[in-house]
C-alpha cells in the first residue's frame, strides 16, 4: 500500500487541506474574468422555460435518517440565498458565491457528504441537491455550463429517480463549484423554495426561447469488470423547435461508466449484461 496523502491521514489533516484549496480558489478567482451575477428580485419574470421538483428526505440504506432531515433545513437556508437571482447576458451564476460557506453559526446542520465514495456527514451536507436541481434546469435550456464536476460513482439504486442518471453535479466549497453562463440575449432569472417534502425550482425568462430541450439515457444497464458491477448508459439531449416540432440537434452530454457502490442484490436482474452475479 502506498503512502497515504496529507489530507488522508486524520479529520484535522483533511480540514487544513481543504482550507489550502479554498485559499487556492480565492487566490485564482483574482485574476478571472467572470462577471458573477449578484442581483436578486422578488418579482418573476413571465416566462416559465423548466420547472422541476425532487424529493427531499429519501431513505437510504444505511444511512441515519436524521442527516436527511437535517439537510431539509440546509436547503431552505440555501433558497434563501438563491431565489429571484437574475443572471443577466454575459453573466455567470456561480454556486459558492451565491450561497456562500455553510457554518453551524448561520443554522447550517450536519448532513449527508460524500467522500471518495463513502458516506460521512458534515456541516451544510446535502446542499449538492440544490446544485443538481439548478443544473438540471440549465441542461433544459440554451445557458452554458462552465463549471461542472460529476459523480464519479454509482452510490443509490434507482428507487423514485426522477431524472436520467449521472446529470447531478458534485459541489465542495468552494473548490468544486457549479457555474453556468448566460450566453444568450435576454435574461433569465432561478427560482427555488421548498413545499410539501420536496424542493421546487424553475428557470425563467423575459420571453420565450425558440427551443425545448428533452434529456434521454439510453443503453442503460449494468456490468460486471473485474469483480465489480459497473453502471452503463448515455445520456442524450435532444433540442427541438418548438414551432414545428423538429428534432435539430441530439447531444451527447455524458457517457456513465460508475462503480456501484451499494449492495448488489439491489440490482435488477434484468439490467444486467454480460457476466452474471450469483445472489
Amino acid at each position: 500500500m502506498g503512502r497515504k496523502l496529507f489530507c488522508q491521514i486524520n479529520p484535522t489533516c483533511y480540514k487544513i487541506s481543504l482550507r489550502k484549496e479554498i485559499l487556492r480558489r480565492n487566490i485564482k478567482e483574482l485574476f478571472t474574468r467572470d462577471n458573477i451575477a449578484k442581483t436578486v428580485q422578488s418579482e418573476a419574470l413571465p416566462c416559465i422555460v423548466k420547472g422541476h421538483t425532487s424529493i427531499l428526505v429519501r431513505k437510504l440504506h444505511g444511512v441515519d435518517i436524521r442527516l436527511q432531515e437535517n439537510k431539509v433545513t440546509n436547503i431552505e437556508l440555501a433558497c434563501k440565498k438563491i431565489n429571484g437571482m437574475i443572471v443577466r447576458p454575459g453573466e455567470t451564476f456561480s454556486y459558492w458565491k451565491t450561497v456562500g460557506e455553510a457554518k453551524a453559526k448561520d443554522g447550517y446542520k450536519e448532513g449527508l457528504v460524500i467522500s471518495n465514495g463513502k458516506f460521512a456527514s458534515d456541516i451544510g451536507g446535502g446542499l449538492c441537491q440544490m446544485a443538481n436541481m439548478i443544473h438540471w434546469l440549465v441542461l433544459n435550456s440554451p445557458l452554458t455550463v462552465t463549471e461542472l464536476h460529476h459523480h464519479s460513482d454509482a452510490l443509490f439504486p434507482d428507487e423514485r429517480r426522477r431524472v436520467p442518471f449521472g446529470t447531478g453535479t458534485s459541489v465542495l466549497y468552494n473548490n468544486l463549484d457549479y457555474r453556468f453562463k448566460n450566453t444568450t440575449d435576454q435574461v433569465v432569472q432561478i427560482l427555488v423554495w421548498c413545499e410539501g417534502g420536496e424542493l421546487c425550482g424553475e428557470l425563467r425568462s423575459e420571453r420565450p426561447f425558440p427551443n425545448r430541450y428533452k434529456i434521454v439515457e439510453e443503453n442503460h444497464h449494468f456490468r460486471m469488470e473485474n469483480g465489480k458491477y459497473y453502471r452503463i448508459s448515455q445520456v442524450y439531449r435532444f433540442v427541438i423547435d418548438k414551432e414545428s416540432g423538429e428534432q435539430i440537434a441530439k447531444e451527447l452530454i455524458l457517457d456513465n461508466h460508475s462503480e456501484v457502490m451499494y449492495d448488489y442484490s439491489l440490482i435488477p436482474v434484468d439490467q444486467i449484461r454480460g457476466e452474471s452475479y450469483a445472489r
